[in-house]
């Protein structure tokens, strides 16, 4: 544990109404802590319960699981319609509602939320060759599940192929199938890449 050498005094301010806290010193770290304290209280002023207080962390809401979950079914559902950016859409919201959960929530359960919604919309992406797009979804979502997530390493490196980045592909299908096991899918893209270099490397 470091040792002090200083305390600060910083002026906070109170805002009457809405009991927003606020300072006008000039510091991104205080500014970002402040942010976090004022969405606390935000939650909690909006909570649903009869006492007003934060519930126990489970069982979650059950609004926000159903809303979050029809909004992946209906994006689910424009994409198999080849309605991409609808289905783009849909996931974005989805995402959004999941990302929003209290804070008192598990968040476990955001990840999870968070991560299949990632790999659809990365997907969607795919569809409409916004590579670069569907990379940041896909690499997004393994952030979010690193195991059990083999969709979210496959599509990440199927991006980077098409996008012609073939060394930092294999190199992340390779992380994949050290995480994932060998994996069909990811073992079929490691071999498409490795040819791809092979190909390159002729020219």
């Amino acid at each position: 544990m470091s040792d002090l050498t200083h305390f600060d005094l910083i002026s906070l301010q109170l805002d009457s109404q809405s009991k927003q806290v606020s300072s006008h010193t000039s510091s991104r770290a205080l500014a970002a802590e402040l942010e976090q304290l004022n969405a606390l209280h935000r939650s909690i002023l909006s909570l649903e319960t009869p006492t007003g207080t934060p519930p126990p962390p489970v069982p979650v809401n059950p609004k926000r699981s159903a809303n979050v979950t029809k909004l992946r079914d209906s994006g689910n559902g424009e994409y198999r319609k080849g309605k991409y950016p609808e289905a783009i859409k849909f996931y974005s919201l989805g995402i959004q509602m999941a990302l929003t959960r209290p804070m008192w929530e598990p968040a476990a359960l955001v990840r999870e939320e968070v991560s299949g919604l990632l790999a659809n919309r990365a997907q969607a992406h795919m569809a409409l060759q916004n590579w670069a797009e569907g990379a940041v979804d896909a690499h997004a979502s393994v952030e979010a599940r690193w195991v059990g997530n083999a969709k979210g390493w496959w599509r990440r490196g199927r991006c980077l192929m098409e996008m012609g980045r073939f060394e930092e592909a294999r190199d992340w299908v390779k992380r994949g199938l050290e995480v994932e096991g060998e994996e069909a899918d990811l073992v079929g893209l490691l071999k498409d890449i490795e040819e791809k270099i092979k190909e390159e490397q002729k020219a």
